[in-house]
């Protein structure tokens, strides 16, 4: 006779694996709902976030270079490397942020 396990026991191991996957489907019911609703408007919100980190440091480092540009005429252009660093470190200051709004 073939050892095998029972319709009964078959049974058992079919309840406690689905009742350990509607535990795990509820407790992450649970979590997004303490986590709220983000909807579009959050999403607008870190949109508009990203822009603004990176278009000011963008514009001030352009900015830095033009008048260094004005004041000491140079062989290096300092409105490219102004901008260059504005936008690297708009990027980030963007990283930063959206790191932060990940870990809440």
């Amino acid at each position: 006779m073939a050892e095998g396990k029972s319709p009964r026991e078959k049974d058992r191991e079919h309840a406690e694996r689905l009742g350990k996957e509607v535990g795990a489907r509820e407790e992450r019911k649970v979590r997004a709902q303490r986590k709220g609703d983000e909807g579009v408007l959050f999403g607008l919100g870190m949109f508009g976030l990203v822009g603004w980190s990176v278009a000011v440091p963008t514009l001030a480092g352009v900015a830095l270079g033009v008048w260094i540009d004005s004041e000491y005429p140079g062989q290096y252009s300092w409105t490219l490397m102004g901008l260059f660093a504005g936008v690297v470190l708009g990027c980030l200051n963007a990283w930063f942020w959206i790191k932060r709004e990940g870990r809440l």
